[in-house]
């Protein structure tokens, strides 16, 4: 190492002959070159994994070992890596260092950031080789593939249900805990999903995003926009496999396969008269009433 004893400045003069990078210590230097010559030294005893840097395979053989040498003064968590601790403390200081140039978006981590700015770009750099669609996320490409693989690796321990994602298993568990995180502020409902929730505070707040192109109709919900699009297609999906006739609507469907199987699940408490629509009750519930 030369040192400039005017300036004090510190002089690397062990430069990297393929990129032109220098370091301090030719040690370090050595280490750089196998970037460039893709040599791979340092072996795994376990999984015979190869490493370029001593320094990398240490960090892997915690895999084996589950060592987490490195400790979290505020929670007790444990990492095998430094970088990860010192990712988990940002949770508890709130410190956001990488912000985003376009929107001055803030982030914990530099990852996050550079997901985030693809927004910004339309970068998609994860594409799917069954279909060719494309994703800005690694993790939203491995749950679409899925999509074509038919694996579903999340499974409920209590019925066995599967799922090919795992916040999808999350939501399922609700329904044998009965768990109802999400709230109204207004009206104190609970719902065990957030879309749900979102859906009816639609109700008090009166808002309807989903707007018909044809005869720009609102409606709160999507799956409401859906259905009514088919007016104006003429678009019947649900078809009876008795008659075949065809029907817009799924609960028009159902009320119409009653006339085939005879189902009558609306019964009178007055007179235990039966119906096959709820109309068709309300109707005869004034013969009493009136």
């Amino acid at each position: 190492m030369a040192v400039n004893v005017k300036t004090w400045t510190i002089v690397k003069r062990f430069k990297c002959g393929t990129c032109g990078t220098c370091f301090l210590r030719n040690v370090v230097l050595l280490q750089h070159d196998r970037i460039h010559t893709v040599e791979k030294p340092c072996k795994c005893d376990t999984c015979h994994a190869q490493f370029s840097q001593s320094g990398n395979l240490k960090k892997h053989v915690r895999i084996h070992t589950g060592e987490k040498p490195y400790e979290c003064d505020t929670c007790g968590a444990q990492f095998s890596v430094n970088n990860s601790l010192k990712k988990h403390i940002r949770m508890h200081t709130g410190e956001k260092p990488y912000k985003c140039d376009t929107c001055d978006a803030q982030f914990s981590q530099s990852g996050h950031l550079k997901t985030h700015v693809r927004i910004h770009t339309g970068d998609k750099p994860y594409k799917c080789d069954t279909c060719g669609a494309q994703f800005r996320v690694s993790d939203n490409l491995k749950k679409h593939v899925r999509v074509h693989t038919g694996e579903k690796p999340y499974k409920c321990d209590t019925c066995g249900a599967q799922f090919s994602v795992s916040c999808n298993l999350k939501n399922h568990v609700r329904i044998h805990t009965g768990e109802k995180p999400y709230k109204c502020d207004t009206c104190g409902a609970q719902f065990s999903l957030s879309d749900n929730l979102k859906k009816h505070v639609r109700v008090h707040t009166g808002e309807k995003p989903y707007k018909c192109e044809t005869c720009y109709a609102q409606f709160s919900q999507r799956g409401n926009l859906k259905t009514h699009v088919r007016i104006h297609t003429g678009e019947k999906p649900y078809k009876c496999e008795t008659c075949g006739a065809k029907f817009s609507r799924s609960g028009h469907l159902k009320t119409h396969v009653r006339i085939h199987t005879g189902d009558k699940p609306y019964k009178c408490d007055t007179c235990d008269a039966q119906f096959s629509q709820s109309g068709h009750l309300t109707t005869h519930v004034r013969i009493h009433t009136e």
